[in-house]
C-alpha cells in the first residue's frame, strides 16, 4: 500500500540558474529610449516626410452627391385613391433597397456611359493614349487604321462598366426614403456631370420600365380579349337556343308559363268561390219552396219587378176577395171569379219562383263546368311547370357560365384601357431632391496634416523598435537548460516506501501526501493504492477533490424546465453553482484533466471513467458535475453511461431528451434506443445500451472510436462501469487513459478505496483523482429527518 505521508516521485523542478532571466524591464526599456531620443525624433521626421511624399503623389479624387427621394407609394392615376394607403415599414424598406441597386444595374450604367462617353474617357478604360498613338502612326505612312469591331467596342463598354460601377457609392438613410448617390472622379466637374447623369437615367429606366410592363400586359390582355369574346358569344349563343328549345319566354322578372300558372290559379279559385255563391243561391231557393213559408221572399224575388207587380196585384185581389166575401154569399159569380184572380196570381208568382230555381241550377250547372276546364287547364300547366323546372337546371347552369364569361370578358376589357393609358403616365414617385454640384474639396487622400501625423508615429515606433531588438540581441538570451530523460526518477529523490502490514500483497512504496488535506482529512492519512507490479515506476500520487454543498445548488427536476431543449443543470440533482471559476473544487478537478491529457499523450480524446463504490447515484451526479465543469472550461464532452446495471443517468436524461445526428450520422450504443442526446450545456449523452455486460462494453467502445474518428469531442467521460468489475469492464477500463474514484464521505474512506483498488486490479495506475461526495451524508440526513418526523 501507498502512503500518503511519505514523499512521491515528482520530476525535479528546475533551478533558479536554470530559468532565462528576463532581457528589460520598464525603467531599462524607457532608459534606453531616452539614450536614443535623437534618432528616434530624426526617424519620426523621415516617417512624417516619407507620408506627406506619398500623399502629395496620391491621385485627388472628388466625390459628387446627389440626392434622390425613392416613395415605394407610387402614384395610382387610374383608381379612385392618387396613392395607395399605408403599407408594411419592413416591405416598403425592401421597396427602397431593391430601387437603390437599381442605381447600379447594368442598364442604367450603360446609359451614363453612352451619354458621358465614358467609353473614350481615359480614366474609365476607354481611348488611351496607346491606342491614340497607333492610328496617329499608321496615317503618318499612309496606311488604314482596322475600324473597331462589335465586339472591340462591347469590351470597351465592359470596361467602362465595370470602372464606373467602382466609381459609385449608394448609401440608403436609416429609417427614411432619401438615397444618396455618390460619384467620385479625379475632376470634380466631371464627379458632379457623371452624379445628375445617374440620377436622369435612373429616373428615365424606371420610367421606361413601368411603360414597358404596361405596354406588356396591355399586348397580353388585348390578346386575350379576342378568346375571352369569342368565349362570352357562344355561351350566350347556347343560353338563348337553350330557352328557345324549352319554350323559357318570358318578362325579365318571370316566365310566361309562371305567368299563366299564376292567373290560371286566381281564374280558378274565383270560379270555386262562384260554384259555391250557385249552390248557396240554389240552396235557399229549394229551402223556401220547401218551406210553407212565402217563397217570393228570397232576395231574387224581392228584387224581381215581375214578382213586386204580381204580388201587388195579388195583394189587391186578396183585399177584393174579403170585401167580397163580407157582402155577396159563398156561391156568388163575382165572389168566385175574384177568388179565381186570386189563385192565378198566386200561381203565376209560384211558377216566376221557378224560373228563378231553374236559373239557379243553370248558374251553378255553368259554374261547376267552368271550374272543371279551369282545373283541366291547370293541371296541364302544372304538368308543363315541372317539365321547366327541370330544365331551368341546365338553364341557370347555362345562365352562369354565361355571366362568368361576361364579367371575366368585361374585367379584362376595363383592365387594358387602362393599362393602354397608363403606358403614357408616370406613376413612379422617385424625384431628385438635391441635385449634385461640383465638389470644392478633395475626398482623398486626406489633409497632408493626417499623413504627417501618421508617417511620425510610425516613424517614432519603428525607431523604438528596431533599438530594442538590437539591445535584446546584443545582450543575448542563456541557453536552454538540458532535458532530463522522462521515464527515470532522480536517484536522489528516490525514497524507500515505508511498509505496512496487508495480507497476501506486496507492499508498494508509500508517497506523501499534502499536509492541508491531511490536516483537513485525518481519516485519508492511511489511503492506499495497489500497484500491480513493483518492479514499474512509482506512480503519481492522486488529486483529491471534494464536492460539498457550497459546491452546488439544488433544483427541482422539470418543473423548471424551459422546454428548449435537454438542460442537464435541471434534471432535479445538486449541480456546480454558475460563476464561480476559481474554487478548489473546479482548479483540483482541472488539474486532473491536465493529469489525464499528460497521461493520454497525442490522443485528441482522452477517456476518463469514474468509478465508485456502494450507491451509483452519487457517482453519477459527481460524473455529470465533472463533465458540467469540463464543459465551462470549453472542452467539448462526451458523457456515456457505462452503468448497463443500474443507468441512472439515463434514466434522467433519455425520459425529456431528443435525440440528434452526430457529424458521422447517429452516435449510439448497440441499438437506436441509445443515440446520441445532445443538451443545451455543450454536453452530448449516450444512455446505456441494452444486453448484458460484454454487449454493452463492446458497443461503448465502439462508440468511442466512432466519435474519436469524427473528431467533434474533446473528452469522454464514463460513468461506471458498476463495482464489482465484469469481463467487460475489466476491458473498457483497459481502453480508457485514466480513472478517477469517487468516495462517499458516509462510508468509511479507506474500505470504500480499498476495495475500489482490489476490484481494478492492474488498472489502479490508472487513478488520476478521488472526488470525496460530502452531499450523501446530507441527503441521508434530510431523509432521515423527514422518515422521523
Amino acid at each position: 500500500m501507498l502512503d500518503y505521508n511519505q514523499p512521491i516521485d515528482r520530476a525535479r523542478p528546475e533551478s533558479p540558474q536554470q530559468r532565462p532571466q528576463a532581457g528589460f524591464n520598464v525603467l531599462e526599456l524607457v532608459n534606453l529610449l531616452w539614450r536614443r531620443k535623437i534618432a528616434i525624433a530624426a526617424a519620426a521626421l523621415l516617417g512624417a516626410t516619407l507620408a506627406v511624399t506619398v500623399g502629395k503623389s496620391l491621385t485627388p479624387r472628388y466625390t459628387a452627391t446627389a440626392q434622390l427621394y425613392v416613395d415605394p407609394r407610387e402614384l395610382q392615376l387610374v383608381d379612385r385613391e392618387l396613392t395607395p394607403r399605408a403599407q408594411d415599414v419592413s416591405g416598403m424598406s425592401m421597396v427602397v433597397e431593391s430601387q437603390a441597386r437599381l442605381i447600379t444595374s447594368n442598364s442604367v450604367l450603360l446609359k451614363v456611359i453612352q451619354q458621358a462617353g465614358l467609353d473614350k474617357d481615359p480614366e474609365f478604360g476607354g481611348g488611351s493614349d496607346g491606342q491614340s498613338l497607333m492610328p496617329s502612326l499608321l496615317g503618318l505612312i499612309g496606311l488604314q487604321p482596322r475600324a473597331p469591331s462589335a465586339a472591340d467596342n462591347k469590351e470597351v463598354q465592359l470596361a467602362a462598366l465595370e470602372a464606373l460601377n467602382r466609381h459609385i457609392t449608394i448609401r440608403k438613410t436609416e429609417k427614411s426614403f432619401i438615397v444618396d448617390i455618390e460619384v467620385w472622379s479625379t475632376d470634380p466637374a466631371k464627379a458632379a456631370m457623371l452624379a445628375n447623369t445617374l440620377t436622369n437615367a435612373y429616373l428615365t429606366e424606371s420610367r421606361n420600365s413601368q411603360a414597358s410592363a404596361a405596354r406588356r400586359a396591355t399586348n397580353d390582355l388585348s390578346g386575350r380579349l379576342k378568346e375571352l369574346r369569342e368565349r362570352l358569344r357562344n355561351a350566350e349563343t347556347t343560353l338563348a337556343t337553350y330557352k328557345a328549345q324549352n319554350n323559357f319566354v318570358g318578362t325579365q322578372d318571370a316566365l310566361i308559363s309562371d305567368q299563366q300558372l299564376s292567373a290560371s290559379n286566381q281564374r280558378l279559385s274565383a270560379a270555386r268561390a262562384a260554384t259555391m255563391d250557385a249552390q248557396a243561391r240554389l240552396d235557399q231557393i229549394e229551402a223556401s219552396r220547401r218551406t210553407a213559408a212565402d217563397a217570393g221572399a228570397i232576395p231574387e224575388a224581392l228584387q224581381s219587378p215581375t214578382i213586386a207587380n204580381l204580388r201587388a196585384q195579388y195583394a189587391d185581389a186578396r183585399k177584393k176577395y174579403a170585401e167580397q166575401a163580407g157582402e155577396l154569399g159563398p156561391r156568388h159569380p163575382a165572389l168566385r171569379q175574384t177568388e179565381k184572380q186570386v189563385e192565378d196570381l198566386k200561381r203565376t208568382i209560384s211558377e216566376e219562383i221557378d224560373r228563378f230555381a231553374q236559373s239557379a241550377k243553370n248558374d251553378l250547372t255553368r259554374a261547376r263546368d267552368y271550374e272543371a276546364s279551369l282545373n283541366r287547364a291547370m293541371e296541364a300547366q302544372k304538368r308543363q311547370s315541372v317539365q321547366l323546372s327541370q330544365a331551368a337546371v341546365r338553364l341557370r347552369e347555362l345562365e352562369r357560365e354565361a355571366d362568368a364569361s361576361r364579367d371575366v370578358y368585361q374585367s379584362f376589357l376595363k383592365r387594358s384601357r387602362e393599362t393602354e393609358e397608363q403606358e403614357t403616365l408616370n406613376t413612379s414617385a422617385a424625384r431628385v431632391i438635391g441635385e449634385a454640384t461640383v465638389p470644392q474639396r478633395r475626398s482623398f487622400p486626406p489633409a497632408m496634416s493626417l499623413f504627417a501625423m501618421i508617417g511620425f508615429i510610425f516613424g517614432a515606433l519603428a525607431a523604438s523598435g528596431w533599438f530594442a531588438a538590437v539591445e535584446l540581441l546584443l545582450v543575448g538570451a542563456p541557453a536552454p537548460a538540458p532535458a532530463r530523460r522522462a521515464g527515470k526518477p532522480a536517484p536522489e529523490r528516490t525514497r524507500t516506501p515505508k511498509v505496512l502490514p496487508a495480507p497476501e500483497a506486496p507492499q508498494p512504496p508509500q508517497v506523501s501526501r499534502p499536509q492541508e488535506v491531511a490536516q483537513a482529512l485525518p481519516e485519508l492519512a492511511a489511503l492506499s493504492l495497489q500497484p500491480a507490479m513493483v518492479e514499474k515506476p512509482l506512480i503519481e500520487k492522486p488529486l483529491i477533490a471534494r464536492l460539498q454543498e457550497a459546491d452546488v445548488i439544488h433544483t427541482l427536476g422539470a418543473i423548471l424546465a424551459t422546454g428548449g431543449g435537454v438542460d442537464l443543470t435541471r434534471l432535479g440533482w445538486p449541480t456546480l453553482r454558475p460563476g464561480f471559476p476559481l474554487t478548489k473544487l473546479l482548479n483540483a478537478w482541472r488539474d486532473m484533466r491536465a493529469a489525464v491529457a499528460r497521461r493520454a499523450g497525442d490522443k485528441t480524446m482522452p477517456v476518463i471513467a469514474l468509478v465508485g463504490a456502494g450507491d451509483t447515484t452519487g457517482r453519477s451526479v459527481i460524473a455529470l458535475n465533472f463533465a458540467i465543469a469540463a464543459a465551462r472550461d470549453g472542452a467539448r464532452v462526451l458523457m456515456i453511461d457505462a452503468d448497463h446495471q443500474a443507468h441512472v443517468l439515463s434514466n434522467k436524461v433519455s425520459r425529456p431528451g431528443k435525440s440528434e445526428p452526430s457529424r458521422l450520422g447517429w452516435l449510439s450504443i448497440g441499438s437506436k434506443a441509445a443515440r446520441e442526446i445532445k443538451t443545451v450545456n455543450g454536453i452530448s449523452v449516450l444512455p446505456a445500451g441494452e444486453g448484458d455486460a460484454g454487449k454493452a462494453a463492446d458497443a461503448i467502445r465502439k462508440a468511442i472510436a466512432q466519435a474519436r474518428s469524427a473528431g467533434g469531442y474533446d473528452l469522454v467521460i464514463l460513468d461506471g462501469p458498476a463495482m464489482p468489475l465484469s469481463g467487460g469492464g475489466r476491458k473498457l477500463l483497459d481502453d480508457t487513459d485514466a480513472l478517477v474514484a469517487v468516495l462517499p464521505t458516509s462510508h468509511d474512506i479507506n474500505d470504500s478505496l480499498e476495495e475500489i483498488l482490489t476490484a481494478l486490479g492492474r488498472a489502479e495506475r490508472k487513478l488520476v483523482g478521488v472526488v470525496l461526495d460530502e452531499l450523501t451524508p446530507a441527503i441521508q440526513t434530510r431523509q432521515r429527518g423527514r422518515q422521523y418526523a
